[in-house]
């Protein structure tokens, strides 16, 4: 185990090292006022910096998992409506490109005896965000249903492919797959994840133009409709917490997550004992004969709005990276995250992150456009999923979209 953590360290060069108790924040005056993604490991970094609420401070948090659509509009005012943006390796890009994040060199300076060097998120030379964990997609599979059906657990797409078969045609259940397609970001990752699978390379060398529109663009979009096949009707609309819903429901046996939720699935909320007891985690899958899991790896951490006072900043940025660095958050909610925090000890909930490491997973890429292309093909390979359009013209159309948004954003010429 520690030798797999140190993998994860490795690929997103980060560690960190303890600092003073939670309960000492030593911040006099603040609004702090965080925007995060919502799920428990997010969760419980924004609980100990509520900690701080107290005399001229204040701290409050909006959990949702609209963030990725919120948070340009909510952090471009003067004064932004949030002083951090829990975000992660595709969610920083943007807010960078516009201004919108503030280098945290100096507070790091004053404040971050706690951090090393290497935990701190870079860009151009400035510290842009600390990360605190990290994150990946992997396989989750019911193991009563699929020792009924007789098939191994799945370790490649085809696999998964041949394993929902399996189930629906014996008619153990309708749609036995499921994955966040919700039309948009969670789509744009799935197409992410499967064309690193593949072998993608998402841009032409050294330049911001696109380069999905080939035989791989293709092969991942008809590996990700074969998948669709075995989806709920209403895959489009779904993404991470519906589909989580839909496995509690007991109505999916195979299920590509994210790892900061799949714990979540092991608890005795939310379903019965028959599927808590069965459900298991699992390495990604790798597809079409290669051995590039079809993920991304991904860090969370926070960052601090460039709009706000300065002294909000400041208790900002010290409420938040007590958490980022607590030993004693990191081991009490060991379930919930690979934190990655000097003294973590993984437990068996951690597998689908180590794994991916272990088998080379890629980090998302951190590339100025590579927000805009995301989104592009979020939004346009639709139609092809839905049956109406081809693959090369849905991939025509997402670097079409990505190409007008690029030239407007100062990329392309």
């Amino acid at each position: 185990m520690k030798r797999l953590i140190s993998a994860v360290v490795a690929v997103f060069a980060v560690s960190l090292t303890p600092t003073a108790s939670w309960a000492d924040c030593g911040i006099e005056q603040g609004s702090i006022r965080i925007l995060s993604n919502d799920f428990p490991a997010l969760r419980t970094v924004t609980q100990v910096a509520q900690e701080c609420d107290s005399g001229g401070v204040t701290v409050t948090v909006n959990h949702t998992a609209e963030h990725e659509n919120l948070q340009v509009a909510a952090l471009s005012p003067d004064p932004a409506e949030y002083t951090s943006k829990i975000l992660a390796n595709g969610s920083l890009v943007p807010l960078v490109n516009k201004g919108l994040v503030r280098p945290l060199n100096s507070y790091v300076e004053e404040f971050g005896d706690g951090l090393q060097k290497s935990q701190l998120i870079s860009l151009g030379g400035e510290i842009m965000a600390v990360a605190f964990m990290a994150n990946t997609q992997h396989l989750i599979y019911r193991e009563d249903l699929l020792r009924e059906a007789g098939v191994e657990v799945p370790t490649t797409v085809e696999e998964v492919l041949a394993a929902a078969e399996a189930l629906r045609s014996q008619g153990l259940m309708a749609n036995p797959f499921a994955a966040a397609y919700m039309a948009g970001w969670n789509l744009g990752e799935e197409f992410v994840n499967m064309f690193i699978g593949h072998g993608g390379e998402f841009f032409k060398p050294g330049t911001a133009e696109p380069n999905i529109n080939n035989e791989i663009g293709v092969a991942t979009l008809e590996k990700m409709k074969a998948l669709s096949e075995y989806m709920n009707p209403d895959f489009l609309t779904m993404e991470s917490e519906a589909i989580k819903v839909e496995w509690e429901a007991g109505n999916v046996a195979l299920m590509f997550l994210w790892a900061s939720r799949a714990p979540t699935l092991l608890d005795d909320e939310g379903s019965i004992p028959q599927i808590v007891d069965n459900t298991r985690l699992a390495a990604p899958v790798t597809v079409a004969g290669g051995s590039i899991p079809v993920c991304t790896l991904w860090w969370d951490g926070f960052s601090v709005a460039t709009n706000i006072p300065d002294v909000d900043a400041e208790a900002t940025f010290r409420a938040l990276v007590r958490a980022a660095v607590s030993q004693e958050m990191a081991n009490n909610n060991s379930e919930l995250a690979v934190w990655l925090i000097e003294g973590f000890e993984p437990g068996p909930r951690s597998i689908g992150v180590l794994e991916a490491a272990r088998m080379g997973a890629k980090p998302y890429p951190m590339i100025p456009s590579m927000s805009l292309l995301h989104n592009a093909v979020g939004a346009e390979i639709v139609e092809f999923l839905q049956g109406s359009e081809s693959a090369e013209q849905a991939l025509a159309d997402a670097e079409a979209a990505y190409v007008a948004g690029a030239k407007e954003a100062g990329f392309l010429r």
